[in-house]
């Protein structure tokens, strides 16, 4: 990132909080990221005005969510990262509607819709990425996805003109959306909801953070699946059978609780994580034919603009 870039945002931006240099390792998952210049917009509004200002200028930022689907690079990068956790207004509207912008936790999406009696997202209070992002790669878990109960999204296209998807035009799928094909940064959507009793849905989302605590490794950095569910079998059994649990690189190894998760036992680099990936995929294609392709998301000096999740 040039000096002169930074200048000319601070003279553009004076009430925005701009750092040159913050570590990646501190807003990411996986605990590993050299330094960045990042910025922290905290409205729709002021996020629009830098996206576009970026791209007048010739420059194409990161958007960054939670940083729990992402590898940041272990040298950092020049580009600009645009934080988009201080965006996190909620609002319940008529029709069983909720209204989110981008930098909301999906755990508190799911509990604003319990405590106002709304079902439809307790499968998302234990995924640990924000709106934004979980909708650019249509996040899911237990059986719920975000385009079950999504109904409109708004987003910046890479040209910077606004983009207002409704219903079929979000494109969602498996881990992926219209959003992510079109490179858009995503804003604020809105989600509808049934009428549910509080006390049911909290007793799911219970339950489905015990299943988690139980089969998942939380007590180790990560970026959660690391593979994406192969079109045949699912990614934790081939790379079980495979006999990869607990095998790894530097500090970067296989969960022996969960076979999906590539886990930092503590200091792990990037290049670690990436070669455990590698280790992986190559073992598992030779062991099953089977090619996995990765969930994680890696952050680069170039390529698309939005990396989930966020």
């Amino acid at each position: 990132m040039q000096t002169d870039f930074l200048q000319q945002l601070r003279l553009a931006f004076p009430a925005l909080k701009l750092l040159e240099a913050e570590p990646l390792r501190n807003y990411t998952s996986f605990a590993i990221g050299g330094p960045a210049p990042m910025a922290f917009p905290t409205t729709p509004s002021e996020l629009t005005a830098l996206y576009r200002f970026c791209l007048e200028k010739g420059h194409h930022p990161v958007i960054l969510g939670a940083g729990t689907n992402v590898l940041a690079p272990d040298e950092g990068l020049r580009r600009l990262v645009v934080n988009t956790r201080g965006l996190r207004e909620l609002a319940a509207q008529p029709g069983g509607e909720i209204a989110a912008q981008c930098g909301v936790p999906l755990a508190q999406l799911a509990n604003f819709a319990r405590a106002r009696g709304l079902t439809g997202l307790e499968f998302a209070h234990g995924i640990p990425g924000t709106v934004g992002g979980g909708l650019y790669m249509n996040a899911g878990a237990y059986g719920g996805e975000l385009k079950d109960v999504t109904v409109e999204t708004q987003a910046l296209l890479p040209d910077g003109s606004l983009w207002r998807a409704v219903g079929s035009e979000q494109g969602f799928a498996y881990r992926t959306s219209a959003f992510q094909c079109r490179n858009a940064l995503i804003l604020q959507a809105t989600f509808r909801l049934a009428p549910g009793d509080p006390a049911a849905i909290a007793g799911r989302m219970q339950e489905l953070a015990q299943r988690r605590r139980a089969s998942q490794p939380l007590e180790y950095p990560s970026a959660g699946s690391t593979f994406k569910r192969p079109k045949v079998g699912y990614a934790a059994a081939l790379i079980e059978a495979a006999g990869l649990k607990g095998c790894g690189i530097g500090g970067a190894v296989v969960s022996t609780k969960h076979a999906g998760f590539v886990v930092n036992l503590g200091g792990a680099t990037a290049r670690d994580v990436l070669a455990t990936m590698e280790l992986v995929r190559n073992t598992v294609l030779a062991k099953s034919g089977v090619e996995l392709e990765p969930e994680v998301r890696i952050l680069r000096e170039e390529g698309e603009n939005f990396l989930c999740n966020s």
